[in-house]
């Protein structure tokens, strides 16, 4: 069994390395401050091609796996931008996945070709407020009139809305009390972000606030027939074809910020002089800081184990999840004892340690709680009874 990385994705990482060593801890840090949309990292990253790394190569994408995916997030993420850095990028490469899988030929074109070249970006409309992880329950409808439907609800925790140009929304086109299953009844659509019958309100949040999130609210959006993805009823069906590869690339992203945090609590512990010696010298800040790289390496080889068996067209749904609880776990202690490492200037914004503490926190609550994971390899790896 061969666990190292092919000359391609080392050649990946490499260069998403170089690309992100032009971008200082002071350009995260202003973007970060002013609220700011990191547009210079955004157009460097699609000039260089990577944010079609996974699209088909007749749109003018790479045509790579997740794997690939998942290591040019991982480099990303780990070199100073953390999760502001990641979330930029990261929609175009899991949320268009449905469009890649279910799209027409025209739809193909017409969608994913401006994303790939930076020209467009994308929101993901599928949360709601009242509904969370039980997206069975969205209320959003999309009702059919001629010629396509009229959409009117509400979505949370959109990413990129202030800056997209064009949204992914999972709306009922049938209620939900209506349908054999569940999970039947539910439409997908890929359309422009009309601000005129879209409001977009940022939400203010502990950390990534260089890549907004928002509330929005949807009224009465007239979407064409065109602009609908696959089958009436199957959105849901769709979106699960994202869900491991979304798994995944979080994974990557958190690990490579918890390295990016453990790296600099290595580097102040060897630096900093306290009662005469380098505070690394104790093994009260050695031990700690060692069993963090641990954590960190075990989750990243099973996040890459995850990668492969995805790309092989295998079953990895346990261990996508379990990437994304370990990547979350061992990213949130690294940033943590980052911040511990460091004392009181761990606290101070001057090393970076406190934002990206700040931004660990979200891979342990999102996409998918740690609950809801613990739940998922409960029943479908020990064949326990489900939950919930």
């Amino acid at each position: 069994m061969d666990i190292a990385l092919t000359e391609e994705q080392t050649a990946i990482d490499a260069a998403v390395r170089k690309i992100c060593s032009s971008f200082s801890d002071e350009y995260w840090t202003e973007c970060e401050a002013e609220l700011r949309f990191p547009e210079e990292y955004y157009q460097a990253m699609a000039k260089a091609g990577f944010l079609g790394i996974t699209m088909p190569e007749e749109l003018g994408g790479s045509g790579l796996g997740v794997t690939e995916a998942a290591i040019m997030m991982h480099a990303a993420s780990s070199s100073g931008g953390g999760y502001s850095a990641a979330s930029a990028i990261h929609i175009n490469l899991f949320g268009p996945h449905a469009i890649v899988v279910h799209g027409t030929a025209e739809q193909k074109r017409r969608f994913l070709t401006p994303l790939i070249r930076g020209e467009e970006k994308a929101c993901f409309g599928v949360t709601e407020p009242d509904a969370g992880l039980d997206t069975t329950s969205i209320k959003t409808f999309a009702t059919r009139v001629p010629g396509g439907y009229r959409i009117t609800g509400r979505k949370i925790w959109t990413s990129t809305a202030q800056v997209a140009s064009k949204i992914l929304i999972l709306a009922r086109t049938t209620p939900k009390d209506a349908c054999r299953r569940p999970t039947d009844g539910m439409s997908l659509f890929f359309t422009t972000l009309d601000r005129s019958k879209i409001e977009v309100r940022r939400i203010h949040k502990l950390g990534r606030n260089a890549v907004d999130s928002n509330a929005v609210f949807i009224d009465d959006l007239f979407v064409s027939e065109e602009d609908r993805i696959g089958e009436e009823g199957r959105g849901f069906h769709y979106l699960l074809d994202s869900l491991n590869p979304e798994r995944i690339l979080v994974s990557a992203e958190s690990i490579g910020l918890g390295r990016d945090a453990l790296a600099r609590a290595a580097r102040y512990a060897r630096e900093r002089i306290v009662f005469g010696r380098q505070i690394g010298q104790n093994q009260g800040i050695q031990h700690p800081l060692a069993e963090c790289w641990i954590q960190l390496e075990s989750a990243w080889w099973m996040c890459l184990r995850a990668a492969s068996l995805y790309d092989a067209g295998k079953p990895c749904g346990a261990e996508a999840n379990a990437a994304k609880f370990l990547g979350g776990r061992a990213a949130f202690d690294a940033s943590t004892r980052a911040v511990l490492t460091h004392g009181g200037m761990g606290y101070a914004r001057e090393y970076q340690v406190e934002r990206l503490f700040r931004e660990s926190i979200l891979p342990r609550i999102a996409p998918v709680t740690e609950q809801l994971i613990l739940s998922f390899i409960a029943e479908k790896v020990l064949d326990l009874p489900k939950s919930y």
